[in-house]
């Protein structure tokens, strides 16, 4: 792309470095953020020892952990023990490598975008990146020569692979919306309204899908620690088992980004801001991508803080016939008013008719089937526990009206009682 092949390497250099060092504060104040707001959530303190009000508690559980004394399974295969983790790691960092922070500016007398690079499809590298995360699980799964480490890597792997399809789809409307897919190209495109408002659709199964592919509550299903005692990483500790959770900290940081890329703006600044002309130049804009960042990261904690664990079938289902089947139905109705625009079509004509046809052809016979469904199911319930009721009991069941008889010792020797009793109460 124009502007990032002609720039001194010692530039190129230096935004590595800042892309780095980025991401590895970013994920120590994730640590630190999450464990503030779900404390905060669960009516406790957090951590409140490690430095001022505990921000370098999580420097400190990495350096106990660079420190800690490692143990390798015995079974476990060990060159692939120890590339796994890297595998899990590297993408996380490469991901972030196309997107922008913020315009042009002046960096020791060199105008360079606040971006590493720049490709004509470089949401697809992010989504590449975001896919090779999957063969650092699997294989950690695999070397560690253990039953539970294995399943944890599999349902990992079915996890991922479902809920990537759906991410993939909900970026399409995007790329359809921008007729690009240069991360820059996107944010220009957003300079007049953000995409979350035409495609609010693509946004919320986004917003589930990267939930997902990220491993996170209430997604966390390949670390079910009640069915699978941690999952892949179980064999793992001292510093490879701080790099898987430094993979997961920068894949929620990159889906951050990518969601602020696509959907919320990139690094423009919000409606009242913006109304300042200076708002969108010059350093200001990497303020309002941290923000911005920063506040999807918090729906992250906040999910976590609030829901359950869904069971593993429900979350299959909900990506392959509840998210996957929206996500195609939009992008028809995306395409077909995209290309009633191009023939010259009032914009609420060429976005209405679509619509109306979705919900004439598609969402009224759904609910429809969906409700005769429900109530097939129901029937069929009813008529279960009626042929159970009906069924003759294979164990002995005592009557309800049950009277418990009184022991003929017991009427013999309360009897004198009572009357001495009476006795008594005549001559008082």
């Amino acid at each position: 792309m124009p502007g990032f092949g002609d720039q001194p390497i010692w530039l190129s250099l230096i935004k590595v470095v800042a892309v780095f060092a980025f991401l590895v504060v970013m994920t120590l104040f994730a640590i630190v953020f999450e464990r503030k707001v779900v404390g905060r959530m669960q009516n406790r303190i957090g951590p409140n020892r490690t430095g001022p009000w505990g921000i370098l508690q999580s420097l400190a559980d990495g350096v106990k952990l660079a420190f800690k004394e490692e143990v390798i399974p015995l079974l476990a295969d060990k060159p692939v023990y120890f590339l796994a983790p890297i595998l899990s790691a590297v993408p996380a960092f490469l991901a972030f490598s196309v997107i922008p922070f913020g315009p042009q500016v002046s960096m020791f007398g060199h105008k360079t975008a606040l971006q590493l690079t720049d490709l004509p499809v470089g949401v697809l590298v992010v989504f590449a990146c975001s896919s090779l995360g999957v063969y650092g699980i699997v294989l950690s799964g695999w070397a560690s020569g253990s039953t539970y480490p294995l399943l944890g890597g599999l349902r990992s792997a079915a996890q991922m692979i479902s809920y990537e399809v759906g991410m993939g789809l909900s970026m399409v409307a995007v790329f359809l919306f921008s007729d690009t897919m240069s991360t820059s190209g996107i944010i220009y495109g957003q300079r007049h309204i953000w995409n979350v408002v035409p495609l609010f659709v693509s946004f919320c199964i986004y917003a589930v899908c990267v939930v997902g592919e990220t491993n996170r509550a209430p997604f966390d299903l390949a670390e079910a620690e009640s069915e699978l005692v941690g999952g892949f990483h179980t064999e793992y500790s001292s510093f490879k088992f701080a790099m898987f959770f430094l993979a997961e900290y920068i894949n929620m940081v990159t889906v951050s980004a990518l969601a602020t890329t696509l959907f919320l703006g990139g690094w423009r600044a919000p409606v009242p801001i913006s109304l300042w002309h200076g708002a969108n130049h010059g350093w200001w804009p990497m303020l309002w991508f941290v923000i911005k960042v920063v506040l999807c990261i918090f729906v992250f904690v906040w999910l976590r803080g609030t829901l359950p664990r869904l069971r593993y079938d429900q979350f299959m289902q909900l990506g392959w016939k509840v998210l996957i089947p929206i996500n195609l139905v939009w992008i028809l109705a995306v395409t077909a008013i995209h290309v009633l625009r191009d023939r010259g079509w009032d914009s609420w004509k060429a976005t209405a008719l679509p619509l109306a046809l979705v919900l004439i052809v598609v969402v009224i016979p759904a609910l429809m089937v969906l409700e005769g469904a429900a109530a097939r199911r129901t029937a069929d319930r009813v008529a279960e526990d009626e042929a159970a009721a009906r069924l003759e009991p294979t164990f002995p069941i005592p009557p309800m009206d049950l009277v418990v008889p009184t022991p003929k010792r017991l009427a013999t020797t309360s009897a004198p009682r009572a009357s001495v009793s009476e006795g008594d109460n005549a001559d008082g």
